[in-house]
């Protein structure tokens, strides 16, 4: 790393020059400092990690996570929101291990697959609202976040009633700078409540989805979820379980859209839907803060040892465009196989719902092909306003008519 004033430190998370294109520091960084320190909203200072091949390192390494509770770790805002804190949190050590066991079962690929005929009801419904209020349409509130939202509440047993009451709480948790403190309290106490109201209304009427099956594994009196633990799962299953995706559909569609030539060419080989699904998440530039890691011991990570009590923030997009691990890694090619990008991590701490996140992407591109394959933007693509004082990145609306 580079001897640095403390004036020349940047500010972190770095401004992309617009919705759809990637900061200019991350080609720089990736070529010159691909260990750079960058300064957070809180002031602290981290190692951001650019380049592929560093960023799969640290994510594969199982004594790394990504609750940065020790003394010494860095705080990323004054106002960060449960993300990176204490509670809630899964289970640690082996605790964890059994954790994603049990979810791991869950969201296998092969569970998550027999649920693609009600994720497509349920895209038809939200776009069958949308056409009948008429153009133009907000793609992403009519359409792009309800889905997961729906998904979700259907896969874990919350009431449909509910889904309104979740953008806040989800957000809040979110937080990087959007939201002040008491509001992220006031909000954390009311999705306690309710999640330790709701399990107990499962305990007493259980019914067919996953927050029922956690229940039994608590009570089964294994120790493998405590009470504590299953109401922070659920928080985490509603948070991370739609976050991905009603963020991500907005972004993919835009991507395809502000060059028609990508559309056109979905809507003749319906078949690249899934390649194209992949290809999106590699070249998301709005991510949004990327992945941190608390470094419990010191590490070589690109011939340079980086020592105990360091955080470092692996930036995902940063790493999803590193020109030594895809070729020609700034075009979108609808086509490219393989495609081992780091959307979703990598190793024991990689999302567990990313099967889940994959689906949804795809039924909701299958169904807007076969639905409106005249979509199209009504503003430029330059003009379309991204979410800011977030930790996760997305689009604010995506104005279309068809």
């Amino acid at each position: 790393m580079h001897a640095e004033t403390e004036e020349a430190i940047p500010q972190y998370p770095f401004r992309n020059p617009g919705p759809l294109e990637p900061a200019t520091e991350w080609a720089r960084l990736r070529r010159e400092e691909p260990l750079a320190r960058v300064r957070m909203a809180s002031g602290d200072e981290v190692v951001l990690l650019t380049r592929y091949e560093d960023v799969r390192q640290i994510l594969s390494d199982p004594r790394f996570s990504r609750q940065l509770t020790a003394e010494d770790a860095a705080t990323v805002s004054d106002t960060e929101g449960a993300a990176f804190q204490p509670t809630p949190t899964p289970p640690t050590g082996e605790g964890h291990r059994r954790w994603r066991q049990v979810l791991g079962r869950t969201f296998s690929t092969k569970r998550m697959d027999a649920m693609r005929p009600a994720i497509m009801a349920m895209a038809d419904q939200l776009l069958d609202g949308m056409v009948s209020r008429g153009a133009p349409g907000n793609l992403v509130g009519d359409f792009g976040h309800p889905l997961p939202v729906w998904v979700i509440c259907e896969l874990i047993g919350l009431p449909a009633d509910d889904r309104e009451r979740f953008a806040f709480w989800s957000n809040t948790m979110l937080n990087l700078t959007r939201y002040s403190r008491e509001e992220i309290v006031a909000a954390q106490n009311e999705i306690d409540e309710y999640f330790y109201r709701h399990i107990a209304a499962k305990r007493a009427k259980p019914g067919d989805d996953l927050l029922s099956e956690l229940i039994a594994i608590a009570d089964a009196g294994d120790g493998r979820l405590s009470e504590a633990e299953l109401v922070s799962t659920g928080q985490i299953l509603l948070v991370a379980g739609h976050e991905t995706s009603a963020n991500m559909i907005g972004k993919m569609v835009a991507m395809l859209l502000d060059d028609r030539r990508r559309w056109e060419a979905l809507l003749a080989d319906p078949s690249l839907v899934r390649s194209t699904v992949e290809e999106a998440l590699r070249l998301d530039v709005n991510f949004g803060f990327g992945i941190p890691r608390y470094l419990s011991e010191p590490v070589e990570v690109g011939g340079t040892t980086l020592p105990r009590g360091t955080t470092v923030v692996c930036n995902i997009s940063a790493a999803n465009r590193d020109e030594e691990a895809f070729e020609d890694a700034e075009r979108m090619e609808l086509r490219r196989s393989p495609n081992s990008h780091v959307t979703f991590g990598i190793g024991p701490h990689s999302c567990l719902g990313q099967a889940l996140a994959r689906i949804e992407l795809q039924c909701a591109l299958e169904v807007l092909l076969r639905r409106l394959p005249s979509l199209e933007l009504t503003v430029p693509a330059g003009e379309l306003r991204v979410r800011d004082g977030l930790i996760v990145g997305g689009l604010e609306e995506l104005p279309v008519r068809w």
